[in-house]
């Protein structure tokens, strides 16, 4: 039997990771689970007040999603997982569900500017597109904080690394991409 194929998107906030990861999904015909898909849910059962209670949410997310690709791969399905992966935070846990379960990685490391970043938070904070339960209004001091100490790099997982630079969505080449992803797929069977 092949390997099931996880292609991880990730990136820093604000870099098009859903985007690019329900597009990847939609071509690709592979299902789709994505971080802030879980934690709106958790917000529309569970409510929302606080930063405090968002980072809580943010915990119980977290397990969330790592129950669902674990499922997946339990499964031997192949799908799309999207999520702002650190790998201090993240590395061990992929690495003990390869051993388990011996999937194909593929990541997708969405890239932008930090000026880029910056203002698509501040827009989609002041859209109202967003859950308010994401508390954008309120992060944005922590989000600037972060865009000077945090690193979004690829997870030490194995597999091939996919960079794409987003500071313009128009310039994505798509194609290409979706060749590179399927034909790491095909080296897994």
């Amino acid at each position: 039997m092949a390997k099931p194929l996880l292609i991880i998107v990730s990136g820093a906030p604000s870099s098009g990771k859903t985007s690019i990861g329900r597009k990847v999904a939609h071509e690709l015909g592979l299902p789709f689970v994505f971080k802030d898909g879980i934690k709106e849910m958790l917000f529309d059962t569970l409510g929302w007040s606080d930063k405090e209670w968002t980072e809580q949410l943010n915990l119980a997310t977290y397990a969330i999603l790592f129950h669902f690709i674990e499922a997946q791969l339990q499964a031997g399905l192949s799908f799309v997982a999207e999520s702002d992966f650190k790998p201090e935070e993240h590395t061990a846990k992929f690495k003990e569900l390869k051993h388990k379960f011996g999937f194909k990685p593929v990541q997708v490391l969405c890239q932008a500017s930090d000026e880029v970043l910056l203002e698509r938070f501040k827009e989609r904070a002041k859209s109202g597109e967003r859950h308010p339960g994401h508390m954008d209004r309120a992060n944005l001091k922590d989000f600037e904080k972060a865009l000077k100490e945090d690193t979004y790099e690829p997870l030490d997982i194995g597999g091939e690394t996919l960079t794409v630079d987003t500071n313009d969505f128009d310039k994505i080449d798509y194609p290409a991409l979706l060749k590179t992803i399927k034909g790491e797929g095909r080296e897994a069977a």
